[in-house]
């Protein structure tokens, strides 16, 4: 079957490419935009990809097309699939009914840390021999690919932004998970949802689809999610937290939480040492150990797995080191869980310089839902770039007040890139924020580094 993605370069979208790839359908896709590491990922699997959405590309006519949730009525290659009558369906819904059928479903949701805690997941079944199946929207280290098939375990990231032009459900509730985090529920996406209300009833909708015999891996310091449960829940339910009393919990045994220790139930089960630091990466460990005990692995062998956890791209990825500035690339862009990131940074790095350049992408961030969060969210650094592109009608310049002239703002990216590389010095610690391709910015100001080494 020839199958045509519409989107093929969004993360959810191009694991749903390389696993109809992998089942042996022939695959091609179209985006407005391609960018890594999903474009390289795709062209890596020989998977054609065209720019735009021109209805040319759909000649001759493929078996199905899958849409994308970012494409609607009036996109050219839209228009043409309803007007010819070709095939056609969401990503959500071809995943559900042709791979998550007779799997033991994990699902992880949640408004930050799903990609992360997914991909935890799936390094923790791997490690104890499960060899899962997973779609994740980033690329783990440990995987080096997004998406791929497996045994009898699959984890999926769960999103809870709408479907697809035509289906305005959530994302989640096509995957009927076993097992499923609830990791945070904060107001996001506020393109498709008008209040915090409308995600709780999509996160129940969630929660009404796991089975009694199912698993529920909530966030017990989580008031929304407490709401959302209190609608009713019929499965078991754990919690977890960094305080006592949870079924599951993480005690810090450093400031910077790149030293833990976990408790089921009060009692001790491992200690991990690892590379990575923040509350939120050990809220993150915490869910994803419970969610691998859930599914059968010993509670000491998942925290050994995550001791050798590598990772996801983009996700405070070290990019290079050059002259010992460390350049990261991090997909944080909504004021928490930037905030969380620079926290766990600034306790890891102490009195060492962070450097920031912001770009505000997402549809909520640039509506100006979350103005008067983000120069407080910024607070951890040191110098703060924000790079306000079009359609943002908000003042920048105000948003950044807090920061008392740690913050600039600039609408080109050589500008920003000319601005960093005349500013930074060794030893800082420089971070690249965007949930998109953000003009190459972070391998551009490396370049940028090294040439000036050798200068």
């Amino acid at each position: 079957m020839h199958i045509h993605i519409l989107g093929a370069c969004g993360t959810f979208m191009g694991g749903v490419a390389l696993l109809a790839q992998r089942a042996g359908h022939r695959v091609s896709g179209s985006d407005q935009h391609t960018y890594p590491p999903m474009s390289t990922q795709l062209e890596a699997e020989g998977i054609q990809l065209f720019e735009g959405y021109s209805p040319e590309q759909l000649e001759p006519e493929p078996d199905l097309v899958v849409v994308g949730n970012a494409l609607s009525r009036g996109n050219p290659a839209v228009e043409h699939v309803l007007n010819r009558g070709i095939p056609y369906t969401s990503g959500p819904r071809w995943l559900g009914e042709n791979y998550l059928r007779g799997k033991s479903v994990i699902a992880v949701a949640g408004t930050h840390g799903k990609t992360t805690t997914a991909s935890m997941v799936a390094w923790i079944l791997e490690y104890a021999g499960q060899t899962p199946g997973f779609l994740i929207g980033g690329v783990p280290e440990n995987f080096g690919l997004s998406a791929r098939d497996g045994e009898r375990y699959f984890v999926v990231e769960a999103d809870e932004y709408d479907t697809a032009f035509f289906d305005k459900r959530a994302k989640f509730v096509h995957y009927r998970p076993q097992v499923a985090i609830l990791n945070n529920l904060e107001f996001d996406h506020a393109d498709i949802y008008p209040d915090i209300n409308a995600i709780q009833t999509q996160f129940h909708h969630l929660v009404r689809t796991i089975p009694g015999n199912g698993t529920i891996i909530s966030n017990g310091q989580d008031s929304r999610l407490d709401s959302v449960l209190d609608q009713g829940c019929w499965s078991k339910l754990q919690q977890f937290s960094l305080e006592e009393g949870a079924d599951w919990r993480v005690e810090l045994l450093k400031p910077d939480a790149s030293s833990l220790r976990f408790y089921r139930q009060e009692k001790p089960v491992g200690q991990l040492d690892w590379a990575h630091c923040g509350r939120h990466n050990a809220m993150n460990a915490c869910a994803s150990i419970a969610a691998a005990v859930a599914a059968g692995v010993e509670p000491r062998t998942a925290v050994e797995a995550l001791a050798v956890f590598r990772g996801v791209k983009r996700r405070m990825e070290l990019v290079t080191t050059t002259d010992d500035i460390r350049v990261y690339d991090d997909f944080a862009h909504h004021p928490t869980a930037i905030r969380l990131t620079l926290e766990g940074l600034r306790r890891h790095v102490g009195n060492a310089r962070v450097l920031v350049a912001l770009e505000p992408r997402s549809n909520t961030m640039r509506a100006g839902v979350h103005l008067h969060e983000l120069g407080p969210a910024l607070m951890p650094a040191d110098r703060v770039w924000l790079m306000a592109g079009e359609g943002i009608d908000w003042d920048p310049q105000e948003t950044l007040a807090p920061l008392d002239g740690r913050g600039r703002v600039v609408t080109r990216s050589d500008d920003l890139l000319a601005q960093m590389l005349d500013t930074v010095r060794p030893g800082d610690h420089v971070i690249f924020m965007s949930n998109g391709g953000f003009d190459s910015a972070p391998s551009r100001f490396s370049q940028g580094l090294k040439n000036h080494e050798h200068d």
